[in-house]
């Protein structure tokens, strides 16, 4: 099944796709031992609103996710990884 998106739809789809690798690959610096878990939770995330239609959620969730991983990101980098 092959869905027609409009271009609104083909840039927030890349934007989602463009954080999730962003955040996999934040996810490598993380400590081993709980490397693992922080990317079941990375795709626990996506896979729970995957069929979020709402635009203006979509968004929200891109913008709230950013934030997420930059916070994450510098706590990595405080800690030295």
């Amino acid at each position: 099944m092959v869905l027609a998106l409009d271009l609104q739809d083909f840039l927030l789809r890349a934007r989602v796709l463009k954080l999730y690798r962003q955040a996999l690959r934040i996810s490598r610096r993380s400590p081993p031992d709980s490397r693992d878990e922080v990317r079941q939770m990375i795709r626990q995330e996506v896979v729970q609103n995957k069929d979020c239609k709402d635009k203006q959620r979509i968004r929200f969730l891109i913008s709230d996710g950013l934030e997420r991983l930059k916070r994450f990101d510098e706590t990595l980098d405080m800690q030295g990884r």
